[in-house]
């Protein structure tokens, strides 16, 4: 082979590479990282880094659920409290009812799946707009949340329950194995499968796809009963890193999972986003938020701060997609 040709072939892979949806945010993201690692020396070190992991788990195990909403043109508001519903009907059941960890943990899972499954009844059989639909779940499952532990924390779990958010896997958190597990997986059936493509095809045109003969109403159920199941998983970790339900634990949540997506290049009109996009969405959220911290600004500014960020990065989709109509 002439050095040309190889040449050649080693542009056309730079190419490729710059060509990927994910490659302009992950370039945001290690500028942000550069940056940090100049200005901050905690920022540098492991310990920091985990810590920083383990923030945006949750954000991205509950992003890449929103995200297959998001696809389809839809919306979920009830994220936060599906997240803090899951760890208080997991935490109440190893507790009350002395069930194992492991029961407890599947307890909350088929919670979080019955929720998410009423959400896409509510929108595909009622005809709600997703809006409101999972804005009237978010209110009741919050207040399913205080009624049940009366307001108060849900302590004194067994402790092999906290295997999930504190313990470690070859001296790495088990809760990023979990997202490097749901990772995989999601991005394998978005890419990979015929429903995950019809998913992608229902967000694009959703009319279309159903005189095609695609079943639109059991994807947008689908969808929806996966968004909660992600939800309530990623409350379960935090239950679990913190040792308690919280039925606090959430507020706001919603915010953040669907920042993630959004910085992580989902459109918000359907039709497209990636798994990997919206994991490097919730990193771009944990590295930010680690870094005001470090950098001492105060907690209201931080806010401001990362709605600004969400406020760019929707600007940004608006603006490339009146390119390309152009």
């Amino acid at each position: 082979m002439s050095v040309k040709t190889a040449v050649l072939k080693k542009g056309d892979v730079v190419k490729a590479i710059t060509m990927l949806p994910s490659f302009t945010i992950l370039m945001v993201l290690a500028f942000m990282l550069v940056v940090m690692m100049i200005v901050s020396p905690p920022f540098r070190s492991i310990s920091n880094f985990l810590s920083v992991v383990r923030l945006f788990v949750p954000i991205a195990v509950a992003g890449i659920g929103v995200m297959m909403v998001i696809i389809t043109g839809g919306i979920d508001l009830s994220l936060g409290s599906i997240y803090g519903f899951a760890g208080v009907i997991t935490a109440l059941s190893i507790t009350r009812l002395g069930i194992p960890s492991a029961m407890g943990i599947l307890a909350g899972l088929a919670v979080s799946l019955a929720i998410g499954l009423s959400n896409g009844l509510l929108i595909v059989v009622v005809h709600l707009p997703p809006f409101i639909a999972t804005l009237a779940t978010m209110s009741i499952v919050r207040g399913l949340c205080y009624i049940t532990t009366r307001g108060y924390p849900v302590s004194g779990i067994s402790k092999d329950f906290f295997f999930l958010g504190q313990g470690y896997i070859l001296n790495v958190p088990t809760q990023i194995w979990i997202m490097i597990v749901i990772a995989i997986l999601f991005a394998i059936f978005m890419s990979e499968t015929i429903t995950g493509r019809r998913i992608y095809a229902l967000g694009g045109n959703m009319e279309a796809t159903r005189i095609s003969g695609i079943n639109t109403r059991a994807l947008l159920v689908l969808v929806y009963t996966l968004c909660g199941l992600l939800a309530g998983l990623a409350g379960i970790i935090t239950a679990s890193k913190l040792g308690i339900g919280q039925p606090t634990s959430g507020s706001g949540f919603e915010m953040d999972a669907i920042a993630a997506t959004v910085i992580g290049g989902t459109s918000l009109s359907g039709g497209f986003g990636t798994v990997l996009g919206t994991v490097i969405g919730a990193a771009i959220i944990g590295v930010l938020r680690n870094a005001l911290v470090l950098l001492s600004v105060n907690a209201y500014w931080q806010q401001l701060i990362i709605g600004f960020v969400i406020l760019f990065a929707v600007a940004a989709d608006m603006a490339s997609k009146n390119r390309a109509k152009k």
